[in-house]
């Protein structure tokens, strides 16, 4: 496990610390101006790296990656994955559209559990280098990870139950209250006891079949996997089309927020870091009116959560600098001028146009399907208004299964009425919400026409921007520190450093 302690200094030596031997990593919040000092004399941070091999199975040891919410966690190893393992914080920022501190936060705990090491840059940039089988070491040491598959497929499991459980329920509401129909009817019309000749008395055409074999098909191991197909075929069961008609499917755009940061993540990173704020407009929401069009507050979030800043060009525009999205491991094509304007709609670095909104349903199900559920519906409410006057106007006081029935009425009551009450509140509620997802949707599509013709105030805006951009890509050559690597195996050579920091100094 990697134990990290730096210490800059401005004298002209350098203070070697004694070696400490630490069970957690401890990463150190190198910025790129740390070690850029004006008039001065700089030397190398001292920095001591150690593994101690015991940490990672020491009994009752805190695992750093259990702190992070699993979103977090898992969105940073998608990031890592996808750079190859050697990353900075703006890749990860960009790729997963976390915030700045929150991509910070997961890398170093990954790093602390997966015996991951740090590279600094020749001007203090910081590079989090994983190994191949980090994802198998931290699961090996994790036991939230390796719990988390058995929790997410019992949340899976009664989530399932619970949509089951609502489409029996109407057909147990059916059978209970057409059942006590039969029953009350038969014992007044049958004065001579009839009824009690084993059970075969309520012979009134009205028959239910049930097989105990179908009770396992509720439990169907391959039911996802068969579910799966049925989406493909657009069909649905009849016990899921009760509770869609009823409930819905749930959010179309759940989890959407994530997909909003990550495609402007993407975009300030592809264009160089620099962009204006009516490039970032088509992904943010905005009113469909053209008033206060020199009104950028809107951009706001988008600087709060990866650390930008605004400069005036030459020209007066206002942009937007990310300097920690302009810093990088890996290399990707950036922003170039011959793709401002009409080829805007062609090529916006590799990111969708524009963010767009999801419209509810109302329910997935089809019309047969729907049709179906809407009779069986409309028949169960009509047998308990039938079966409420009927328990009203019973002469004598009810036993056995109609007191069943009498106690539980109330609740088959509220049943029947929710069935449809549920439904037409739902429809309400999807169509306000459907008229502002399209306003929204319209005001930055309109927004994200007015990028593919550009007016001449607009695109001298977007070529400025792309001149001021700039993209720094971190290779191994640049490297001048490595902490998987003791100090004293590392040749640092003092007149080297020197003249790499009067570079950099000349260069300002």
């Amino acid at each position: 496990m990697a134990s990290i302690y730096t210490c800059f200094c401005l004298k002209p030596s350098v203070v070697l610390r004694p070696p400490t031997f630490r069970s957690r990593f401890q990463a150190t919040d190198f910025s790129r101006n740390s070690l850029k000092f004006h008039n001065s004399r700089v030397f190398a941070p001292v920095i001591r790296a150690s593994f101690d091999v015991a940490s990672g199975i020491k009994p009752g040891g805190i695992v750093e990656t259990d702190k992070l919410p699993s979103d977090v966690r898992k969105r940073a190893m998608d990031a890592v994955d996808a750079c190859g393992g050697r990353v900075t914080i703006g890749d990860v920022a960009s790729k997963t559209g976390l915030k700045l501190n929150e991509a910070q936060k997961a890398l170093q705990a990954l790093a602390a559990d997966t015996n991951g090491f740090l590279e600094v840059s020749d001007e203090g940039d910081v590079l989090y280098v994983f190994p191949k089988d980090y994802r198998s070491k931290l699961a090996a040491k994790s036991f939230r990870i390796k719990l988390e598959p058995l929790v997410e497929k019992a949340k899976s499991a009664a989530e399932y139950l619970v949509r089951v459980s609502f489409g029996t329920a109407l057909i147990a509401s059916i059978v209970i209250v057409y059942t006590t129909i039969i029953a009350l009817l038969s014992s007044r019309s049958d004065e001579d006891n009839r009824g009690r000749r084993g059970g075969r008395s309520y012979d009134s055409a009205f028959t239910f079949y049930f097989n105990p074999a179908d009770l396992f098909w509720y439990w169907d191991p391959y039911y996802y996997r068969r579910r799966r197909i049925q989406k493909e075929d657009g069909g649905m069961n009849f016990i899921e089309s009760v509770f869609s008609f009823v409930f819905g499917d749930g959010d179309p755009n759940q989890g959407i927020e994530e997909e909003r940061w990550k495609l402007i993540g993407q975009y300030i990173s592809s264009n160089g870091g620099v962009v204006a704020a009516e490039e970032l407009a088509p992904y943010l929401d905005l009113e469909t009116g053209d008033r206060n069009l020199d009104d950028e507050s809107y951009i706001l979030p988008v600087l709060l959560r990866f650390d930008g800043q605004p400069e005036v060009d030459g020209e007066g525009n206002i942009l937007y600098r990310f300097p920690s999205l302009q810093r990088t491991a890996s290399s990707q094509r950036t922003g170039r001028k011959e793709y401002v304007g009409k080829r805007w709609d062609d090529w916006v670095g590799g990111v969708e146009k524009f963010f767009k909104e999801k419209k509810w349903q109302f329910s997935k199900t089809s019309n047969s399907e729907r049709a179906m559920v809407i009779g069986l519906g409309g028949l169960n409410l009509f047998g308990v208004i039938i079966l409420g006057t009927m328990l009203k106007n019973v002469a004598v006081t009810p036993s056995g299964f109609i007191m069943f029935v009498s106690d539980i009425f109330p609740l088959l009551q509220i049943y029947a009425g929710s069935f449809f009450a549920i439904p037409l509140i739902r429809w309400f509620f999807i169509r306000n919400k459907n008229a502002k997802i399209e306003k929204r949707n319209l005001a930055r599509e309109l927004r994200a026409r007015a990028l593919e013709f550009p007016d001449v105030s607009l695109k001298g805006k977007l070529l400025s921007a792309r001149d001021m951009a700039q993209r720094t890509v971190i290779g191994q050559d640049r490297i001048v520190y490595s902490t998987d690597r003791d100090l004293f195996e590392q040749d640092y050579d003092t007149q080297d450093w020197d003249r790499r920091f009067r570079e950099i100094e000349k260069s300002d």
